[in-house]
């Protein structure tokens, strides 16, 4: 009986020769392997364990058509093979599903493990830059200048500073060093490396003129490095699940399987010629984006985040591509709607300088670095996992936690100036609680994304606030859940003396307001504007706060407006203090020209007296 020793066999081309050595009853010997067969017959003969070394020879003849699909060797022996093909699984019969499948050649490097490797290796280093380099870089960017002393004269020239120092030899002065809006450290003009520092120097000039507003730090707001900082790296993180999804659905159209292109690309313009239609039909919600964007755009997040996910299922259940597909693509084309729309919001916020053009071209800019940057790393990633599910899906859970970390971060820093419900009301009651306007910051870190969702209290800052009363708070968020803003007049009034009482104390007004049933009604007349929004919502608030701190006892409408009523006592009040909390308001820097919401679209059109009233519902 021969007892062989096997080793480990090389990857061989077609017809070459392979020395072999077999300890026989403790005696060496050598022969030479003559392959005739591709490579992989060789491979899978050698790696499953023959009961002779003899059964390793094969002869010099044309090898069978199992033998070259990987699934017979020569000497009968089931392979498990995947045709040829190691990113497919058209002829596997395990499903590409699983998390783990069992390496078929032992002797060999684990190919799934490796993937694993690389794969975690790749998403290692993303989420290290996201969590350590971008919080500094966010620190380091809102470091201020460094103001030139008594003794030095600074040159500016659009972001550019350059230093001037006395130089004692003569009377003149020299340039001490060049500095950017983002770097204050200065370099020797003088030595050997002065070369490079001039090179290097030019280079981030030319990298902030191309990326930064002209004048900054002074043309725009001092939150707009935060927010371009931590849009950069989600811009980065989307664009790596752009690629996986992508991948995923060229996968599922059939591309490598032998599909018909023109079949491929019915299924494809059917699936974005369906999502197009979610633009249409969700552009007529523009002014909620106007009034909560920081909110909607996190949903559009969100949705977009959901619609790759689906995308990167599609190669599980091909059967369902263009279904899958048209959900996917209807999703992500309601997020570009949201995301565009909220985009100019902030972007008219950091303008501040009226350079409202040249922050959009910027920011596109800053886009397309970070897509491209985005790209590259994606299509690593993707060539890491290969077309392995599972894998797809852990990298792209791993890259969407980090892309919605930092889309929140950055919509933390936004300082939002215009005034919608919430913040006007917030800005309101500390006014009337403390007689303080509460400064943009305040108010913007502790306004939720989600006002209407009481289970999902997200803050759009990591800390609440310190500086606003809780009494403010409770009150802001109570006047927003009973506010009714363009209410029907038939269903808040339903007899005729309520209604003399009320248009005659409001005959001034372009407003009226009553409290029934837990709400606070205000009715807008035809010609009420924004301002004219912003004024009754002062008065709500100024209600509300007669309410909890004076204790009148409510009464009919009527007598509501009669002398020492609260609407007759309010709006004497209102009609004095609005002008001066306009004014305190916009020395804070808020925009009080108006109330950012959406009102019902009941109007009434008064006449020349009570019965000439007109409704519109």
């Amino acid at each position: 009986m021969i007892i062989g020793q096997y080793h480990k066999v090389p990857l061989l081309p077609q017809s070459s020769s392979l020395p072999l050595q077999s300890k026989c009853s403790g005696s060496l010997y050598s022969f030479n392997l003559t392959s005739c067969m591709p490579y992989q017959s060789l491979i899978s003969t050698t790696q499953n364990r023959p009961p002779s070394i003899y059964s390793c020879l094969h002869t010099c003849s044309s090898p069978s058509p199992l033998v070259e699909i990987g699934i017979l060797d020569n000497a009968g022996c089931s392979i498990s093979g995947n045709g040829g093909n190691r990113n497919g699984n058209k002829n596997n019969p395990r499903s590409w599903w699983w998390w783990w499948k069992e390496n078929p050649y032992p002797f060999q490097p684990d190919d799934s493990k490796n993937q694993c490797i690389r794969a975690s290796a790749t998403l290692l280093a993303f989420l290290c830059c996201a969590y350590h380099a971008l919080p500094t870089a966010v620190a380091f960017a809102s470091a201020t200048m460094t103001p030139c002393n008594g003794a030095t004269v600074c040159e500016v020239k659009g972001g550019k500073w350059t230093r001037l120092s006395p130089d004692s030899s003569c009377d003149s002065f020299v340039v001490e060093g060049r500095e950017s809006g983002l770097n204050t450290s200065s370099f020797s003009l003088l030595g050997p490396g002065v070369g490079v520092d001039i090179f290097w120097q030019r280079c981030q000039d030319l990298f902030f003129r191309l990326m930064l507003p002209e004048g900054y730090p002074d043309s725009v707001s001092a939150d707009y490095i935060e927010y371009s900082l931590w849009r950069a790296a989600q811009g980065i993180a989307s664009q790596i699940s752009g690629v996986l999804s992508t991948q995923a659905l060229l996968y599922a159209v059939g591309l490598g399987k032998g599909a018909i292109p023109s079949a491929a690309a019915v299924n494809w313009v059917l699936k974005d010629g369906i999502g197009y239609l979610s633009k249409i039909l969700l552009s007529k919600y523009g002014r909620h984006f106007d009034e909560n964007p920081k909110g909607w755009r996190l949903f559009a997040d969100l949705l977009e985040n959901a619609a790759y996910g689906l995308e990167i299922l599609t190669p599980a259940f091909p059967q369902t591509f263009v279904l899958i597909g048209a959900v996917a693509g209807a999703s992500r084309s309601a997020a570009a709607l949201i995301q565009a729309a909220t985009r100019s919001c902030f972007y008219a916020g950091f303008a501040v300088h009226r350079n409202f053009a040249e922050v959009i071209a910027k920011g596109e800019a800053q886009g397309m670095v970070s897509k491209f940057l985005g790209i590259m790393l994606g299509i690593t990633l993707a060539n890491c996992i290969g077309s392995s599910t599972p894998m797809v899906l852990a990298s792209f859970s791993a890259v969407t936690a980090v892309h919605m970390y930092c889309n929140i971060k950055s919509y933390q820093s936004i300082q939002l100036r215009t005034l919608n419900i919430y913040r006007a009301s917030l800005v309101f009651s500390e006014y009337l609680w403390s007689g303080q306007v509460p400064s943009i910051k305040e108010v913007n870190s502790e306004e939720p994304f989600f006002m209407n969702l009481p289970y999902v209290k997200i803050n759009t800052h990591e800390a609440s606030s310190k500086v606003l009363s809780t009494e403010a708070m409770d009150a802001a968020a109570d006047i927003c859940r009973r506010l009714e803003l363009g209410s029907k007049l038939s269903d808040a009034i339903s007899r005729k003396e309520d209604a003399f009482a009320l248009f005659d104390l409001f005959r001034d007004e372009r407003y009226l307001l009553l409290e029934g049933k837990q709400k606070f009604r205000v009715i807008l007349k035809e010609d009420s504007s924004p301002e004219d929004m912003l004024k009754s919502l002062f008065h709500v608030n100024y209600l509300y706060w007669l309410e909890q701190n004076v204790g009148i006892a409510p009464k009919s409408i009527a007598d509501e407006c009669t002398s020492g009523g609260r609407l007759q006592i309010s709006l004497d009040y209102i009609q004095r203090e609005f002008i001066y909390i306009r004014r305190d308001g916009l020395q804070c820097g808020w925009l009080t020209d108006g109330l950012i919401a959406r009102p019902l679209p009941n109007r009434i059109l008064p006449g020349c007296d009570a019965n000439s009233i007109v409704h519109s519902s």
